[in-house]
């Protein structure tokens, strides 16, 4: 269950950060509701749009508000509440936890209150998510930090790298779906007065924008100057222009994901947390003051920027090589992998098997680090499908394949043990999961295993990890489970 509200004070960020979230839960086999306060913005038209059930709360307070959501979550029947909410804090999530016997994710960037949850989910950029959550957040939270984990619609991760033209023929803005200090009518009369930009410019904003009217008489004194409404995507508009002008809010992963050349302006208190280290980074371009609303000096960056293709070059390959559009499947993986289930592979597997062994970090963690060869590989594949004495199976969660594992049984009744995951994958535990799912299925095809075995490449720290927590011990430089009972999961 998803609680996260929406305002023209708010925005609309958090809303769609969780849609986002919440399409890749469903992908990973999740049945997802959405539970909101009525602030003025129609959460439940967005829900339904997503196919999403959805429930107003009537609170006023946080304490009333989270035993509505708890009770809510418990009717539901729900594993997880995924909260993404800047005002309820510590105390919120213990009573939603202990009204419904719920695991809780949050979403947060700011790190200036208490969170007590089992995942912690900041898409910004540190040095240490750790260390900047000190204090806040549990030894035991997980904390999904960084712009891998960015929440984008998933067909991000299928766009194409942006071409930078030579010459800035368009220009779009974008300042959040609300824009509540009307920045869009800023950074229009800068490009246009300022900047002397005689081109295209396309505005984009909802109709939640309470400065929707001004904006349009703004947009009435200039020709080209379009404003587009309420779009549920993005992705077209960002890649139709060769230059964008946003706020440092959620759109800002978008345009990196995109790789369009971007100039930012500070739009809320909380981007404080974003666009310097973007800007740091190279990945996108703003105003020495960030607090500056003075016309004539946007005007001016923004002439620089697209006068200068090299520097708008720079901007789009450095933004887009922090962002992989997968972080929304990412996190969704990381509060369903204890759903993983176990199929037995096929040839068919094999290209995708190949794939992620073959990946330059699985094969950092191998005994074998050499680089594959396809029909070795294929031939490989096939001769371990034929062989009775040998089990592989495809860890899947929902829809979503996520690793190998493989099991070579013994004349003494044991089994070696070997597996890896998607690379793109680690870190969310879904080794523990897979590990314990295989162990399962090999169980009950083998009544008779006395145990497991396992050997781990020095300096896999990691692995050792797993294994350990998966209730192997280490003596005689191996890795011993013994097979005991174990819950069977399959698909």
């Amino acid at each position: 269950m998803v609680r996260a509200d929406a305002s023209s004070s708010i925005g609309l960020g958090h809303l769609r950060r969780c849609l986002s979230l919440a399409a890749a839960l469903r992908e990973a086999g999740a049945d997802v509701r959405f539970v909101s306060r009525n602030l003025g913005v129609d959460i439940a038209a967005f829900a339904a749009a997503a196919g999403l059930e959805y429930r107003a709360l009537m609170s006023a307070d946080w304490q009333s508000d989270a035993e509505e959501t708890g009770g809510a979550a418990a009717e539901w029947a729900a594993h997880w509440v995924v909260v993404d909410h800047y005002e309820l804090d510590a105390r919120w999530h213990r009573l939603v936890a202990q009204r419904a016997g719920v695991r809780l994710a949050v979403i947060d960037d700011l790190a200036d209150r208490d969170i007590a949850a089992q995942v912690l989910i900041d898409h910004n950029p540190s040095v240490d998510h750790r260390a900047k959550y000190r204090g806040r957040i549990a030894p035991s939270t997980r904390v999904l930090g960084g712009p891998r984990y960015a929440l984008l619609d998933p067909t991000y991760a299928r766009v194409a790298p942006f071409k930078v033209a030579p010459q800035v023929r368009s220009i779009g803005i974008f300042m959040g779906g609300t824009d509540p200090t009307d920045i869009s009518s800023v950074a229009l009369r800068a490009c246009r007065i300022h900047a002397g930009f005689s081109g295209l410019i396309e505005v984009a904003t909802t109709s939640a924008n309470p400065h929707l009217p001004a904006l349009r008489r703004s947009a009435r004194q200039w020709p080209q100057t379009t404003i587009t409404l309420d779009q549920p995507l993005l992705l077209d508009f960002f890649g139709r222009h060769d230059l964008q002008l946003g706020a440092g809010g959620g759109a800002v992963w978008e345009r990196c994901r995109v790789g369009v050349p971007s100039f930012c302006l500070l739009a809320a208190d909380n981007q404080y947390a974003t666009l310097p280290v973007l800007a740091g980074l190279g990945a996108v371009a703003v105003l020495p003051d960030l607090t500056s609303r003075d016309e004539q000096e946007i005007g001016r960056a923004v002439r620089l920027l697209a006068d200068d293709v090299a520097a708008r070059v720079r901007l789009s390959e450095r933004s887009r090589s922090l962002v992989d559009g997968n972080g929304a499947r990412r996190c969704a993986l990381s509060l369903t992998a204890d759903t993983l289930a176990v199929r037995p592979a096929a040839l068919h597997d094999a290209r995708t098997m190949f794939a992620w062994r073959n990946d330059p970090a699985s094969r950092a963690v191998s005994h074998d680090t050499s680089e594959l060869n396809w029909n070795d590989h294929l031939r490989w594949v096939a001769a371990v499908l034929a062989d009775p004495q040998r089990c592989l199976l495809i860890g899947r969660v929902g829809a979503i394949d996520v690793g190998v594992i493989r099991f070579d049984l013994r004349a003494d009744q044991t089994a070696e043990v070997s597996l890896y995951l998607d690379p793109e994958l680690h870190g969310l535990g879904l080794g523990h999961s897979l590990l314990l799912a295989g162990e399962a299925r090999c169980r009950e095809l083998t009544p008779a295993l006395r145990g497991f075995e396992a050997t781990v490449r020095a300096g896999n720290d990691s692995s050792q990890r797993m294994f350990a927590g998966c209730g192997y011990s280490f003596r005689e430089g191996m890795w011993h489970k013994a097979a005991g009972t174990i819950r069977l999961q399959e698909i």
